[in-house]
């Protein structure tokens, strides 16, 4: 990195440090206790996975943005059934002096997803959606095309929601501010000007789980058909409105009058995007603004009901069947984990300049909810999250020692080479007995490769696992990624 850009954020660490007093809600700041718990946490970040036998050590949030040209953070922790405390650190825009606030909006992601799935759920209390009737007689304005496949077995709401339906378009690219946006039925038939492709099934529904941003916005059609108003306002007064969360909103474009407390999402270099931010009208799979503390909310919500607490947004019933596991390990809206004493419940959420997680627990009323506004914001998170875990006690995000296996310096160099990653570019690079890699969607940095088995490699940086896949010819002609419950599959460029 050149000098200038070491200045600068090293100018935004001093800043972080500087502003952090404007970090708690308005009010009282939290009791000793609780302050000394929120700075062991932001002492305690370490990498979820570490190489057996290398010095460990705690390392800063503040020096942790910094390593990973994160402007800001913000974060809200949940604990004993009630949001614990809540912080913001860094800067709005890498090149202002903005400081964030709790108050600041980021863009959630994916995490729109499991608000969207309680708006449906909502529907299906009200009996103007059937989770298992056949979508199509539902639909109004639009109809999922007929083919083979869903005249075989037909698409429903439950499928849908379960990311099971067979529907393709895995996510979507948004668009520039200044770009005219598509309506949603341009959207859903790949028409101009929609950049991505029409939703369609290609599989047969119900007979393996692949994520689908394309099926979420099948049930965006779905709930405006149900609902005769527009996504945004159906969501705003069914979930946004109810729970309290003041900062939140569907709407697309972002409405002048909170522009000034939005975020600018930058990308793994630090760099703002072009605009400040891109605008999703893929509304249910993608578009949502909020901070933590209104997203605190919807894990509070979904814990109450779990526990059986009538009157609140949704039935315990139908928080029961939100997490219980179809296909793969999502339930409706949520990935899902039993852990015995309690069921773990999270989405995480990735757009152009923002990184975010959700997570809660049943039974503990435990969980937190993390925002950042970078492209290399994940793994930070994951950082974060190990730390808030070893505090707080949680099962999950333990940090794992892992043992590499020899290093077979001539495969590192079949490795090596270019690769096409969700449609991005990802590269392997051999530097003596070292192996790195290195993509956009995972920030900035390069990741080093331990070799754990013959063409399997583990990562420190994040919690991942790649494996080379081999041609006929015994070529290195591809590889895949495995990130938690995903596999994502990477051709090699010739």
């Amino acid at each position: 990195m050149k000098q200038s850009r070491w200045l600068r954020w090293s100018f935004l660490a001093l800043l972080i440090v500087g502003t952090q007093a404007k970090a708690a809600d308005a009010g009282s700041l939290p009791d000793p206790v609780v302050q000394a718990r929120i700075a062991r946490v932001e002492q305690g970040l370490t990498t979820r996975i570490v190489v057996k036998g290398a010095a460990g050590r705690k390392m800063s949030l503040v020096e942790r943005m910094a390593y990973h040209q994160v402007p800001a953070v913000s974060i809200a922790l949940i604990n004993d059934g009630r949001v614990e405390w809540t912080r913001a650190h860094g800067v709005a825009d890498a090149g202002g002096t903005q400081p964030v606030d709790p108050g600041t909006l980021f863009q959630a992601g994916s995490i729109s997803k499991a608000i969207t799935a309680i708006g449906a759920m909502q529907r299906v209390e009200q009996g103007q959606l059937s989770l298992d009737k056949e979508a199509n007689l539902q639909l109004v304005s639009w109809k999922i095309p007929d083919n083979d496949f869903t005249r075989r077995r037909p698409v429903t709401l439950r499928m849908l929601l379960n990311h099971s339906a067979g529907t393709t378009v895995h996510g979507y690219d948004g668009y520039a501010r200044a770009e005219p946006l598509p309506t949603l039925l341009q959207d859903l038939d790949g028409i101009a000007p929609a950049n991505a492709a029409p939703v369609r099934v290609d599989v047969l529904p119900g007979s393996l789980w692949r994520y689908s941003g394309g099926g979420y916005s099948v049930i965006q059609q779905l709930m405006e058909d149900a609902g005769e108003q527009p996504f945004a306002a159906l969501i705003g007064h069914g979930v946004l409105e109810p729970l309290g969360m003041a900062d939140s909103t569907f709407a697309v474009p972002l409405p002048p009058a909170r522009e000034g407390h939005a975020a600018s999402g930058h990308d793994g270099q630090g760099h703002a995007i072009e605009g400040r931010w891109r605008n999703y009208p893929e509304a249910a799979p993608a578009g949502l603004w909020s901070t933590p503390r209104d997203l605190a909310r919807v894990v509070l919500a979904v814990q109450q009901a779990s526990a059986g607490r009538t009157g609140g947004i949704l039935s315990p019933e139908s928080v029961r069947m939100m997490l219980t596991r179809g296909l793969g390990e999502y339930g409706l809206g949520f990935f899902v984990e039993d852990l015995g004493d309690r069921t773990s419940f999270s989405h995480s959420g990735g757009v152009a300049g923002f990184r975010a997680q959700l997570y809660g627990y049943t039974g503990t009323g435990q969980g937190v909810v993390v925002m950042t506004n970078s492209d290399s914001g994940a793994a930070l998170i994951d950082e974060i999250l190990c730390s808030i875990a070893a505090e707080y006690g949680w099962p999950e995000f333990k940090v794992l020692e892992k043992t590499p296996a020899a290093v077979d310096v001539a495969a590192n160099r079949q490795a090596a080479g270019d690769y096409l990653l969700l449609d991005r570019p990802a590269r392997i690079v051999a530097e003596g007995e070292r192996l790195f890699f290195q993509s956009p969607l995972f920030g900035a940095h390069r990741m080093e490769l331990f070799p754990e088995a013959p063409g399997s490699y583990f990562m420190t940086a994040q919690d991942m696992t790649l494996r080379l896949e081999r041609d006929a010819d015994g070529q290195v002609g591809g590889l895949t990624l495995l990130r938690g419950a995903g596999r994502y599959s990477a051709k090699r460029m010739r």
